[in-house]
């Protein structure tokens, strides 16, 4: 009995509900302010990743230099590619 008195109570207060006017319902100043948020947050995002992409561009730009500074080294020495060549008589310390 008592569920069938809550079922048709709660039923009389759903169907009494007025549905607005969907041309007058705006989200509000709480509405605007998330979606600034949303947006502020966004941006930043942005340009971080932005800030992080160039930062790796950059070091792989500066390690294909290096590579190709050691590969000319190498090659005007005459030594195979990833040896360091042997130090010769002018690079021999003093002797006393």
């Amino acid at each position: 009995m008592t569920l069938s008195l809550l079922t048709t109570t709660v039923g009389a207060v759903i169907a009494d509900e007025r549905i607005p006017d969907p041309d007058s319902v705006t989200p509000g100043i709480i509405g605007f302010i998330v979606t600034f948020g949303i947006a502020i947050v966004t941006l930043l995002l942005v340009i971080d990743m932005v800030r992080r992409v160039r930062r790796v561009n950059l070091r792989a730009q500066v390690r294909e230099e290096l590579e190709a500074e050691i590969a000319a080294r190498d090659a005007s020495a005459g030594g195979p590619e990833g040896t360091v060549p042997e130090p010769g008589p002018e690079a021999a310390p003093p002797s006393r």
